[in-house]
């Protein structure tokens, strides 16, 4: 019987361990020799700071799967192949990690994929319903492995993490309380502490989804604080860009609807990029699905700006830092197309 080939997609997660040995097991248990490929999809471009950390902690995880094939097979035949994906392009949604792993199983005639039902690369959340949903969609067989998660307990709000997020979720209700009252009046000042008080307690464990980095949270706020003047910047010029067409007798408006594949994180990165589009006169997000915008565009220099990509290598600055703003735009990475209008 022909060796069959096995792909597995690894994440450093608390049932990585279980999910490559039912990789191995089942995969004896149907031929007699294993071909087993250990691949780990990069979120992060690797000449990035965070993608050159990623890379080194990427190949300590697969050296360790590795020696767990190796002590499941028993001695048994089985071949192991390692790759690490994505070290040349960018993958920040399940439908890129779908798309490059149909690609290394079609490359290396892989038979099936064995997913963690925990995979979560890099810093997102488990992405498992949303990529099984795309591996349906490039049909790429896949099998889930079954295996048991240990018990989520939450930490005491003490601890280290749940501080953070207290502190964090704290002082950003109390700035939004004062920005919509006096923060120069006694009253405002208490009753706005005791509100984000109130908040913080309540919803400081489901406000932020991934951990909080001490260094990086407080200089993602401080580069949003430059953020907010080249938004305004750009809500400016297009509101003398649409006026312009208005006021002109022809009225040279061409209403198109086009789609965006955005090189942003989905969840808060990819909210204020769809938010900073809707704020620009001239373009409104209708839809923002993983890291898709769906974008209706007024007049085509609005279309030409969302094209280029300012605002989204904007927000790629706050978020993760001057050097990853430095990307191609969506027009030269060939991810933005008109969908729908008169121009089609």
């Amino acid at each position: 019987m022909a060796a069959e080939r096995v792909l597995v997609p690894l994440s450093d997660t608390v049932t990585v361990r279980q999910t490559v040995g039912y990789a191995v097991q089942s995969g004896l248990e149907s031929a007699d020799s294993l071909e087993c490929h250990l691949v780990i999809a990069l979120p992060y471009d690797v000449d990035l700071p965070e993608g050159k950390r990623s890379n080194e902690e990427a190949e300590d995880l697969l050296e360790r799967a590795e020696n767990w094939v190796e002590e499941d097979a028993g001695g048994t035949d089985v071949t192991i192949e390692t790759a690490v994906l994505g070290t040349d392009e960018y993958l920040f949604g399940p439908r890129d990690y779908a798309e490059i792993f149909r690609t290394y199983a079609d490359d290396h005639g892989i038979d099936r994929l064995v997913l963690d039902p925990e995979y979560s690369p890099g810093v997102t959340a488990s992405m498992l319903q949303p990529l099984e949903r795309e591996l349906d969609r490039v049909g790429l067989t896949y099998d889930e492995a079954p295996v048991e998660r240990p018990a989520r307990h939450g930490r005491l709000v003490g601890s280290h993490e749940g501080f953070d997020r207290l502190f964090a979720t704290f002082w950003i209700s109390f700035g939004f309380y004062l920005v919509l009252g006096d923060p120069f009046y006694w009253f405002d000042l208490l009753t706005g502490a005791a509100v984000a008080g109130i908040v913080s307690v309540s919803l400081a464990h489901v406000t932020f989804s991934v951990p909080l980095d001490r260094v990086q949270s407080p200089l993602r706020a401080v580069r949003f604080v430059f953020y907010i003047p080249y938004l305004l910047w750009e809500i400016v010029k297009a509101n003398i860009a649409v006026s312009a067409v208005i006021l002109r007798p022809s009225m040279p408006i061409e209403p198109t609807l086009t789609r965006v594949n955005a090189r942003v994180r989905s969840g808060l990165p990819l909210l204020a990029l769809a938010n900073s589009i809707t704020l620009t006169p001239g373009t409104l997000t209708v839809r923002a699905n993983d890291q898709q915008l769906l974008v209706h565009t007024l007049i085509p220099s609005a279309r030409e700006d969302l094209f280029d990509g300012g605002l989204e290598k904007a927000i790629r600055f706050v978020f993760y830092g001057r050097e990853s703003a430095a990307i191609p735009s969506p027009k030269e990475r060939d991810d933005a197309e008109i969908v729908g209008g008169d121009e089609l």
